[in-house]
């Protein structure tokens, strides 16, 4: 998977463009808002972003992730078992964007349009494999496919419980969280079930093999 392009100004401009969104939506006129907020030229649009809103979108969440991946460094990973780092760096990425629930909801409904997916798979799959790394993964065999299509069905479910949980400090989506680890991920059964489809199926992630980066 071709990396994202990072700058600063890409980052300024799509935390500038949040505010925005709530009354805008994720469109141009919300990013031309965004750019003269922070400092920069409207005009320097297609510059910035060539495919438009939803490649801002993209940015927002690779910012996210490394967000994420910052606070977890913080952490201590080693006293943790693998379910809970899981569940911290999940609760750390939906906290990266905590305040900005209205844009998140909005992002979702158009990435999941039919010509947005390639940027849908995207965003997707770089959050659980930042998490992945974060928390310390090496694999780079069968299990690394698994660990990521499992943690990816886990992510969006969760996400979407997020988008509409108002408890205080988030209690009921980390409580949903740990529901769906125990049920769809860290159980040696699930992962054997994963590994003989695999087995029987000629390329069932062939998604993820493109999308997996080199090296």
């Amino acid at each position: 998977m071709a990396e994202i392009e990072r700058s600063l100004e890409r980052d300024q401009a799509v935390l500038a463009t949040l505010p925005h969104v709530p009354l805008d939506g994720w469109t141009r006129r919300a990013l031309r808002a965004g750019l003269r907020d922070c400092g920069l030229d409207p005009r320097d649009l297609d510059l910035l972003f060539p495919q438009g809103p939803v490649e801002a979108i993209e940015v927002w969440c690779d910012l996210a992730d490394r967000r994420m991946a910052e606070a977890l460094a913080a952490e201590d990973l080693a006293a943790m078992k693998i379910r809970a780092r899981v569940a911290r760096a999940v609760m750390l990425r939906l906290g990266a964007v905590r305040g900005h629930k209205e844009a998140v909801s909005r992002a979702v409904a158009l990435l999941t349009l039919p010509q947005n997916a390639p940027a849908a798979a995207r965003t997707a799959f770089r959050t659980v494999d930042t998490i992945w790394r974060a928390i310390g993964d090496r694999s780079s065999d069968f299990s690394w496919y698994t660990k990521r299509a499992s943690l990816g069905a886990i992510y969006g479910a969760t996400l979407l419980y997020w988008l509409n949980d108002d408890s205080e400090d988030d209690a009921r989506t980390a409580a949903f969280l740990d529901r769906r680890i125990e049920a769809l991920m860290l159980i040696p059964k699930v992962q054997g079930r994963l590994r003989a489809l695999g087995e029987r199926l000629p390329d069932p992630f062939a998604l993820l093999r493109r999308l997996r980066p080199a090296g």
